[in-house]
């Protein structure tokens, strides 16, 4: 059975909520969510067992106003950069759902050091962030749903051509939250980018 922690973490500016779980000498891996969930999310879809089953240390963050971290005034990047330097981490994988791929986006152009790799699933704000995208060079996966009607296939195809070390997956029928609808085919991508990116 795997043990997942629940713990609060003090930031210069917030607290945050986060569940952690997996090998704490682990590649570290952030996930994120989108506008209508929560790191909770993660553990109902099986995605923090399947990551831990990698042998990755697994922290799935609650942002400010969302699931059990109060709210903040602080720009959700600069929450994500105290969260990363307060749990010590090296450099790190993020995974970014919609909201949460804006988040993940910014992070990555303003912080490139501290990225190891990214996964973006139906991100938004990726025209917002355009200018900075051809700055990113960790690996990058790209995740849509060929029915997204919240971002359009579009923004793929701009992080696509934008981002200089990206591969794009689309899953068809999929709406916005792709991985959602078809979590098996979800964590089947999860497994190969982190195999891929090992090697």
């Amino acid at each position: 059975m795997l043990e997942i922690t629940s713990k609060i973490v003090n930031l210069d500016d917030c607290v945050v909520h986060c569940l952690e779980c997996g090998e704490a000498k682990g590649r570290a891996v952030v996930l994120l969510h989108g506008m209508k969930f929560q790191a909770e999310t993660w553990r109902e879809l099986g995605t923090l067992e399947v990551l831990a089953g990698l042998g990755l240390h697994v922290l799935a963050v609650d942002m400010p106003g969302f699931g059990k971290s109060p709210a903040s005034e602080t720009l959700p990047v600069e929450v994500l950069a105290q969260f990363v330097r307060q749990q010590g981490l090296d450099r790190v994988v993020l995974v970014g759902p919609s909201m949460g791929g804006r988040i993940a986006l910014e992070f990555a152009i303003k912080y490139p050091q501290w990225i190891a790799g990214l996964i973006l699933a139906g991100a938004v704000g990726v025209e917002e962030n355009r200018a900075g995208l051809t700055g990113i060079a960790a690996p990058t996966h790209i995740v849509w749903g060929a029915k997204d009607q919240i971002s359009p296939l579009a923004n793929s195809d701009t992080l696509l051509a934008e981002i200089q070390n990206a591969t794009r997956e689309i899953y068809p029928e999929a709406p916005h939250p792709c991985y959602l609808v078809q979590p098996d085919r979800w964590h089947a991508s999860l497994r190969t980018f982190f195999t891929n990116l090992n090697t």
